[in-house]
């Protein structure tokens, strides 16, 4: 088979790395991709958002199927776009990616269909927003509505706060239009943990748990991020709390779009919240997580291509979903000043350390080949080292061992991803 991966991330070098393992695949593109995902698959230029290029290059290149893992493009109707010139493409229809596309449209799904959640309010107006937060308690959270890369949510110790964070996300537009809706929801405390699954409008196959921490500095510290780290699975994530999840989310939130008329397809992420009345929702996306893909991907057993494939076909539930015994960890290696002002262009070394060693992965997000046929530094998440182990402990012991492969001038991660495992005998 001849497959389009669209995208250029370290999500969609994982992504390219599990197709790359299918007896299926006879060729990999991917548009426009990064240079780590260009030594395994012929990267073209064209961007994510350019639909009638990329459905001119399928039908050019007889693509037999494309997978799109991206939210931007997914919330924008790539997948209508294709489906509408008969190609085979996976990934979530615009009607459903609003799960992720608009924070109210997810808040107000799940009060309707007794999906627990944090309790909120929805906004369109500064003013009124304002006013509501006069009579909150605190900490609360604000989220802007729309796409923010996964930083359009501030969590504000108080009402001055919180006022400035009304006139920074409604007012100033920080995050763009993102901004013109916003929800305000209660504070939950407890820990967070994320879940991939596949599905197919009806059927659910959930994937290995994992957790991410978004925040930039040690100790969970600083400006949230897109993530500075992972590990997988979660021994948090235990056998009760999973029950719970099964009765009371995953499967309703599949059911309650599929009522709402609009079938989910593709994969549906769950971020949840461990609270003491229960594991709740904090978060919808329409897409493998960003850096939870990483560390669950390599694991996974199954053929990724006969996943693809099943959830557009809605078969889904024959398939046998398997993942590896055993665990990874994944370490950001970000440019100094990341999230908010840095430099690109900076030469990465140690690339090569790399090679040909079995359980280490260095997944390229934010990279480029320059004029001198260098690879150097093009985003402020750069790189994602990822380790596998038996135990967790072994699995973040060998990334953080990894992660001193490879250096780039001002290069940055943090140094306590899985830092709560030290506390857990494995």
């Amino acid at each position: 088979m001849k497959v389009l991966l669209v995208g250029g991330g370290g999500r969609e070098h994982a992504i390219a790395a599990a197709l790359n393992r299918s007896p299926k695949l006879t060729k990999l593109y991917c548009a426009p991709g990064n240079a780590g995902i260009a030594q395994i698959a012929e990267c073209v230029p064209i961007g994510v958002m350019e639909f009638g290029k990329l459905i001119e290059f399928a039908k050019e290149k007889e693509i037999d199927l494309t997978v799109v893992s991206m939210d931007d493009p997914l919330c924008a109707g790539i997948v209508d776009a294709f489906e509408a010139e008969g190609l085979r493409v996976f990934g979530t229809r615009a009607n459903a990616a609003i799960i992720e596309g608009s924070k109210s449209f997810s808040k107000n799904l799940m009060k309707k269909y007794g999906i627990p959640t944090a309790a909120y309010e929805v906004f369109t107006d500064a003013e009124a927003a304002t006013e509501y937060l006069k009579t909150s308690s605190y900490p609360v959270v604000l989220k802007a509505d729309g796409l923010a890369l996964g930083k359009g949510v501030l969590i504000c110790g108080s009402f001055e706060e919180a006022k400035a964070g009304v006139a920074e996300i409604m007012l100033d537009k920080k995050f763009g239009d993102a901004g013109n809706e916003m929800v305000i929801e209660e504070f939950m405390t407890g820990r967070e943990v994320s879940v991939l699954a596949f599905v197919d409008g009806k059927h659910i196959k959930l994937m290995s748990s994992a957790q991410d921490h978004k925040r930039i500095g040690d100790g969970d510290t600083g400006l949230n991020t897109g993530g500075m780290g992972t590990f997988s699975p979660s021994p948090f994530y235990t056998e009760e709390i999973d029950r719970q999840c099964r009765e009371q989310i995953y499967q309703k939130t599949v059911d309650a779009m599929a009522a709402e008329g609009r079938p989910f397809k593709g994969v549906l992420y769950f971020g949840l919240m461990m609270t003491a009345d229960g594991p709740k929702v904090v978060e919808y996306n329409t897409r493998f997580g960003d850096p939870e893909a990483q560390v669950v991907l390599p694991r996974m057993k199954t053929d990724l291509i006969d996943v693809c494939e099943a959830c557009i076909d809605g078969t889904l539930d024959q398939i046998e979903l398997e993942f590896e015994e055993n665990a990874a960890v994944c370490v950001v290696i970000a440019a100094g000043g990341y999230p908010v002002k840095y430099e690109k262009g900076k030469e990465i070394h140690g690339l090569e350390n790399f090679e040909n060693k079995e359980g280490y992965y260095c997944f390229h997000a934010g990279t480029k080949v320059d004029g001198r046929g260098k690879i150097v530094t093009n985003g402020g998440r750069v790189l994602n080292v990822v380790a596998l182990g038996g135990t967790l402990q072994e699995a973040r012991a060998n990334a953080y061992r990894a992660a001193q492969w490879v250096s780039f001038e001002d290069c940055y991660m943090r140094h306590d991803i899985g830092k709560a495992l030290d506390e857990m005998k494995q």
